[in-house]
Parts: C-alpha cells; sequence; structure tokens
C-alpha cells in the first residue's frame, strides 16, 4: 500500500531540472499519458499482452486438462516438468531463447542441417521474439490455474452429457469449459496482467524496437529520471489492471 500511495502522490507532482521531485500539485504528467505516442504504446502493450494470453489460452488448455486426467503419479511428474524453469533464472532462459533463436543458433542450425531453409532466419529481435519470450515465460501461470479447476472437475457430469446424446465437441464446449472458466478466468489475469508491464523480454529479445509501457515505465525512472510522469504511467497501468480484474 504505501509504494501504490508514494506512486500517485508522485504522479501529481513536477520535475526539477537535476530529476528530482517538486512536491506541487499539478496534471500535466496525465495530460502526458495520453499523448498519442503513449496511447500507441498503451494499444500496442495490450495487444502483445493479449495475443500472449490467446496463445497460452490454446497452449495450456489441452496440457492443464491433459495433466489433470493423468493418474496420480504420472500427473506429479507433469506437474514437476511445469515446474522445471522456475528453477532456473529467468534471465538465464530468456538468455537461453536467444541463443536457440539468434542466427547462428540452435533451431536455424537445425533447419538448414534439414535443408528445410537455404539461408537463417531472423528471427531475434523482431516481434515473433518477444511473443515467443512472454509465451515461455508466462505459460506455467497459465496451467497451473487451469489444471487446478480440471482437476475438481466430476468426469460423471461430462458422462452425463454422453449419455444425454451429447458428442464431445457439445460435451466440451457446454460442460467442461464452463466449469473449468475460473481456471481460465484466473489464468488470463495471471498472464495477461504482467505481460503489458514486461519490459526486460522486450528488451533482449526485440532488441527495444519493440518498446512496450513496462519499457517506458522503466526509461523515465532510470534513464530520463522524470519521477512523475513514471509514476503517471504506472498509475494508468494499475488503472488498468483494476479494470481487468473487475470485467475477469
Amino acid at each position: 500500500v504505501v509504494p501504490t500511495a508514494i506512486l500517485f502522490v508522485y504522479s501529481f507532482c513536477e520535475r526539477d531540472e537535476v530529476g528530482g521531485v517538486i512536491f506541487t500539485f499539478t496534471l500535466d504528467n496525465y495530460q502526458r499519458v495520453f499523448d498519442p505516442v503513449y496511447v500507441r504504446i498503451f494499444v500496442r502493450s495490450i495487444g502483445y499482452a493479449g495475443l500472449t494470453t490467446l496463445i497460452c489460452v490454446i497452449i495450456g488448455y489441452p496440457m492443464a486438462y491433459y495433466i489433470a486426467r493423468a493418474p496420480e503419479a504420472r500427473r506429479n511428474q507433469l506437474l514437476l516438468l511445469v515446474m522445471v524453469p522456475f528453477w532456473t533464472s529467468f534471465l538465464i532462459r530468456t538468455y537461453a531463447w536467444i541463443t536457440i533463436l539468434k542466427q547462428e543458433g540452435l533451431l536455424n542450425g537445425l533447419l538448414q542441417a534439414m535443408q528445410l531453409t537455404a539461408s537463417p532466419l531472423s528471427l531475434m529481435y523482431t516481434p515473433t521474439a518477444v511473443v515467443i519470450g512472454l509465451v515461455y515465460a508466462y505459460l506455467p501461470f497459465m496451467i497451473l490455474p487451469i489444471y487446478s479447476s480440471a482437476e475438481k472437475l466430476d468426469h460423471a457430469l461430462v458422462e452425463a452429457a454422453y449419455d444425454l446424446g451429447a458428442g464431445p465437441l457439445r460435451a466440451f464446449a457446454s460442460v467442461i469449459i464452463p466449469l473449468t472458466m475460473p481456471g481460465i478466468a484466473a489464468g488470463t489475469l495471471l498472464v495477461f496482467v504482467p505481460a503489458i508491464g514486461m519490459f526486460a523480454i522486450t528488451d533482449l529479445m526485440g532488441g527495444a524496437k519493440v518498446p512496450m509501457i513496462g519499457n517506458v515505465i522503466q526509461n523515465q525512472f532510470m534513464q530520463a529520471r522524470d519521477w512523475p510522469f513514471g509514476a503517471a504511467l504506472g498509475v494508468v497501468f494499475m488503472l488498468l489492471f483494476a479494470v481487468t480484474y473487475l470485467l475477469l
């Protein structure tokens, strides 16, 4: 609460010539937030976060449901595999993807060895690389909540749907999805909101060519030393989080 309150107070302050904070009330920082440049960055951040969330749902839901339906001994092994990436530093995992995707990396070497490409693909420092990094970083946060909901699913209800004439697709859409929706909602919240504010992946894998709102906030505090404006961006970001939470 205290850091959030400080951020809120700073957002109404001014910046002096050397980067200090002047405690005078102003709304200029919030006016700057709605400058078309920053609005585009917000929209881009929401777009990337939305795409990341969608891909995580598409990949994570089948995985989570399969794990939840697996025998208990195998289920624990599969959950362990989902958790293994957390045993390694986030930056190390990101640099591992850089090693895989760069022109002299593992993926291009494999594609050329299989004669699927004549020359290395330019994957690094592109929007594609950023999305890959975001999906990899946040996929476990989608799998685990959905798994929790799917594990509690009473499979007798699915069998009842089959007995009443529903096919696999109808049973999936009318029974399984509604009953596991709390897990989908929780996973969406855990992926969408932090993906908007991510700056490390966009810097490392996007080469700072795809700035998101997290990059802008970091730059305002660290490079530009405009803490009041960075605080205003942070407050708007938190409001966006609140709206997302209410919608879900």
